[in-house]
């Protein structure tokens, strides 16, 4: 006889506590909600968002939060220690991208970092 409270292929169902109900297993991680502000970022100056341009800007935020700023370069060496294989060229294509379209500056010695504006709706995202 069919128990519709039985999983068909006749064993008992066994309980996962990972599949609680609990907030750890579906709430966002710290890197997730940052790629969130990142995305927004993106969206308010009109532009898609893609993986190199989520992590290129994440790297110039890391860097400012240390105190740092970065060129090509460091940028550069930067997502390739994160295991991001991305090329020198690529990396500067995107950054020339962004410095033109006003999500960053490039500074006088030659090191990139968040242009005010963006700065602005990054805080506003935040509060």
């Amino acid at each position: 006889m069919y128990n519709s409270h039985l999983p068909t292929d006749g064993h008992s169902m066994a309980h996962n506590a990972a599949f609680g109900s609990g907030t750890q297993v579906f709430g966002k991680s710290p890197e997730h909600q940052g790629n969130q502000r990142i995305r927004h970022l993106l969206k308010c100056f009109g532009l898609r968002t893609s993986l190199i341009r989520l992590k290129v800007i994440d790297a110039l935020l890391t860097a400012a939060d240390n105190g740092r700023s970065l060129g090509v370069r460091g940028v550069h060496s930067h997502l390739l220690e994160l295991g991001i294989p991305l090329s020198f060229l690529s990396v500067r294509e995107v950054l020339k991208r962004l410095c033109s379209e006003g999500v960053i500056t490039l500074n006088a010695d030659k090191s990139y970092s968040l242009h005010e504006q963006a700065a602005k709706v990054l805080a506003a995202n935040n509060a």
